[in-house]
């Protein structure tokens, strides 16, 4: 299997992201594809032993940060790694991608190169109620800027520091 990962996708990036694929492919013998800067890769890939992992770098100029508009900052960015990583599953030279940057530019870099599956619309994050009488359903923002979210979470923000500050 070939994974491509956003190297500049999360926190600590891209050391801890660089550090976590040499034990993922160390571990489960898989074939890593590291996307984003080159120079940055390199610099965190010398210091690790690469012996008997195959790790290739596909280099970027653009990644996405925190906070971005997702939609806004892929139209700008359009060698983002995420988006560039996402392309690569597309293109069949990698089996799978991995991004652990901005939750709105991972997902919107999946639907803009991969689409959706048939039969459904939008994607969705979500549990199953696993059989619970009456389940308990909220609103869940995993962004901590303000602006994050559709109309009722962005409405939500205040109410929520409100009770942040309260307990």
């Amino acid at each position: 299997m070939k994974i491509a990962v956003d190297a500049m996708g999360g926190d600590y990036a891209p050391e801890e992201i660089v550090k976590g694929a040499v034990i993922g492919a160390r571990e489960y013998g898989v074939e890593i594809i590291l996307v984003g800067p080159e120079e940055r890769i390199e610099e965190e890939l010398a210091k690790h032993d690469r012996s008997g992992v195959s790790i290739e770098i596909v280099s970027t100029s653009g990644y996405l940060v925190e906070g971005e508009h997702p939609a806004y900052a892929l139209r700008q960015k359009r060698n983002a790694s995420i988006l560039v990583a996402t392309k690569l599953v597309k293109e069949g030279r990698a089996d799978a991608v991995v991004g652990a940057g901005p939750t709105g530019g991972v997902v919107a870099s999946a639907l803009q190169m991969l689409g959706t599956v048939e039969g459904i619309s939008r994607p969705v994050v979500g549990g199953a109620f696993l059989n619970i009488e009456s389940p308990t359903v909220g609103l869940l923002s995993i962004g901590a800027e303000e602006g994050k979210g559709n109309e009722v979470v962005r409405e939500s923000y205040p109410l929520t520091l409100s009770y942040l500050t309260k307990n």
